[in-house]
């Protein structure tokens, strides 16, 4: 098993980058579909987070209300830190299962974990990446598209980038960079040859 840690800041274009090397054959394991999972009715995550934030953080319906959540959240470094602390060991935990069920059925898998908090949560992941890939865009090209694609303000988009690793730490982490600055078919163009480059080294790469 080949194994990528794909990351950005949100409105980076890591989604896009993601879903173009699923299409080339790589094993998508996305973390903000699992950081859902393990926090749905019922689970554990769900009742350490009622138990940490109180229970206006949940919906009548008993799911994780997330824009309650988000508001007390977003502002507040030490009440985001607490609930990583709950959510990021549940995730990683979950998604190294799904590493280990793709290396059992390919051992020439390329397998992309795609993680927004990847600079964020290192202490949560025991296990070393073969490769980790940042997606980058400038700040003000990430405002533009969080107003403009996602409806936010201006504040909130502010927000949501403050609440996050700063490019500085993200790319200190990078053993590659896809600049998505430009054009969509420039940031295609960057994840093709990533994806020739890893499906060789995992072609060579001697089985786990």
């Amino acid at each position: 098993m080949y194994l990528i840690g794909l990351t950005g800041g949100i409105a980076s274009g890591k989604s896009v980058v993601a879903k173009r090397l699923a299409e080339h054959g790589a094993v998508h394991v996305d973390a903000d579909a699992l950081a859902r999972e393990v926090v749905e009715p019922g689970t554990e995550g769900l009742a350490a987070i009622e138990r940490a934030f109180g229970p206006q953080v949940i919906a009548p319906d008993g799911s994780l209300d997330r824009p309650a959540l988000g508001a007390i959240i977003f502002p507040d470094p030490e009440k985001r830190a607490l609930l990583n602390s709950i959510t990021h060991p549940a995730v990683w935990k979950r998604a190294k299962q799904l590493f280990d069920e793709a290396a059992a059925a390919d051992p020439h898998a390329v397998v992309v974990y795609d993680v927004p908090l990847l600079a964020e949560a290192s202490a949560d992941r025991p296990m070393r990446f073969d490769l980790i890939v940042v997606v980058h865009a400038n700040r003000d090209a990430r405002i533009k598209r969080m107003i403009e694609l996602r409806g936010m303000t201006r504040e909130e988009a502010t927000h949501r980038l403050n609440s996050q690793a700063s490019d500085t730490e993200r790319l200190a982490i990078a053993d590659v960079v896809i600049d998505s600055n430009g054009t969509l078919e420039e940031t295609l163009h960057q994840a093709d040859e990533l994806w020739e480059m890893a499906a060789a080294s995992a072609v060579s790469a001697q089985p786990d």
